[in-house]
C-alpha cells in the first residue's frame, strides 16, 4: 500500500506521520498520480502547526500543496491528458503522498527540459513570482523593489526574475552568508535585518524615493517597514506571514498614495486559463535560463519532519524537495 504524511493533529513537526495511505481510484475528471518530487513551503507549516486560515479539516490529512508525478491512471471523461504524461501541480493540498488523486483541472504538463525536482521546487514558488511581478505590480526596467526573505524559495526566484526585467533589486536575510548567495542571484542591494533598520537602509539606497514594489513573505515584523520603503504609487504586496500575522492599524498609517493588497497563487490562477498562462510564464523563463531555481536541500518523504524543523529554525536557503 501506498504511503503518506498524515496529520492526526495539529501541533510542531512530530505531528507529521508517516503511514500506510489508500488512495483509491481516480472519479470522473480525476486522475491518479505517482508522485516523484514534492516542493515544502511555509504554507506547509501553517496548515500542520494549525495557525493558518486555510486549515486542514477534517483531520487526519496529507499536508503540502505542490508536486510534480506521472499520471498512472485516467478516471471517466478524461481526455485532456493520458497515461504516462509528466505533471505538476501548484496549490492542491495533500501533496505529501506516494500516489495520490485529483482533478485534472489542477495539472499542468512539465516541458521535456525541466526535471521533476526544479518542477516540484518551482510550481508553487515560482508562480507567485510570477504573479508579484508580472501581475500585481508589472515591474519594468528601471524599477527599485524590496524583496524580503531574499534567501529564501519565493526570494531567490524573484531575485533573478526581478533582475532579468531591469529592475533594481533590493534584498533582506538574515545572515552575511545569506547576503553573499542573494547578491550572487541577481540582488544589487543586501541588507541583513537582524543588524540594520532595512527601512532606513531602502530610504539610503534610493535618496529617499521608496521602492516602486515592495514583496513581504514576513508579516508582523517587516510590515511597517515595509509601508515605509514603498515609493508614492507603489505597491506593497503581502503574501506570507511567517513571523505571524499583520498588525492592527489605521487607514492613517498607511503611505500616502501607495497601495497594499494581499493575493495568493489560488486567487489568481481562478481560472484554467490563468494557470495555464502562469505556468507557462514560468516555464518560460526557467528554459531561458533567465532564471535558475536553486535547491538546496533533498529529503526523503518520510523524513518531511527534518525539513520542516529546518525550514522552521531559518536554516535553508532556496527551495527544499521531499523525494519519493
Amino acid at each position: 500500500m501506498p504511503k503518506a504524511i498524515r496529520v492526526h493533529e495539529t501541533g510542531s513537526a512530530d505531528k507529521l506521520i508517516w503511514e500506510d495511505f489508500d488512495p483509491g481510484a481516480p472519479g470522473p475528471g480525476e486522475v491518479r498520480l505517482k508522485q516523484t518530487s514534492i516542493g515544502v513551503n511555509f504554507l506547509d507549516i501553517y496548515h500542520r502547526a494549525g495557525t493558518h486560515h486555510m486549515p486542514l479539516d477534517p483531520l487526519p490529512a496529507i499536508p503540502g500543496v505542490e508536486a510534480a508525478g506521472v499520471i498512472e491512471a485516467l478516471g471517466e471523461g478524461v481526455t485532456d491528458f493520458a497515461e504516462g504524461d509528466r505533471v505538476a501541480y501548484p496549490i492542491t493540498v495533500g501533496s505529501y503522498a506516494e500516489v495520490r488523486v485529483m482533478p485534472t483541472g489542477d495539472l499542468v504538463r512539465v516541458p521535456d527540459n525541466i526535471s521533476d525536482d526544479v518542477a516540484a521546487a518551482i510550481m508553487l514558488k515560482g508562480m507567485t513570482t510570477e504573479y508579484l511581478l508580472n501581475g500585481i505590480t508589472q515591474i519594468k526596467a528601471g524599477d527599485t523593489v524590496l524583496i524580503h526573505a531574499a534567501a529564501g524559495g519565493v526570494g531567490l526566484i524573484a531575485c533573478q526574475w526581478a533582475k532579468h526585467l531591469g529592475a533594481t533589486v533590493i534584498g533582506t536575510c538574515s545572515s552575511d552568508e545569506k547576503a553573499e548567495l542573494i547578491k550572487a542571484q541577481g540582488c544589487d542591494h543586501a541588507i541583513v535585518y537582524t543588524r540594520e533598520d532595512f527601512a532606513a537602509r531602502v530610504k539610503d539606497i534610493t535618496d529617499g524615493k521608496g521602492c516602486r514594489a515592495v514583496y513581504d513573505s514576513v508579516g508582523k515584523d517587516t510590515f511597517m517597514g515595509s509601508l515605509a520603503s514603498v515609493a508614492p504609487y507603489g505597491t506593497v504586496a503581502c503574501f506570507g506571514l511567517a513571523s505571524g500575522p499583520l498588525p492592527a492599524i489605521g487607514f492613517a498609517d498607511f503611505p500616502m498614495s501607495s497601495y497594499v493588497t494581499r493575493a495568493t497563487v489560488r486567487s489568481v490562477t481562478d481560472s484554467r486559463e490563468a494557470l495555464l498562462k502562469c505556468s507557462s510564464a514560468l516555464f518560460d523563463v526557467i528554459s531561458s535560463g533567465a532564471v535558475k531555481p536553486v535547491i538546496s536541500a533533498t529529503y526523503a518523504l518520510s523524513d518531511a519532519a527534518e525539513a520542516h524543523r529546518a525550514m522552521e529554525a531559518r536554516l535553508t536557503t532556496g527551495s527544499l524537495v521531499l523525494k519519493v
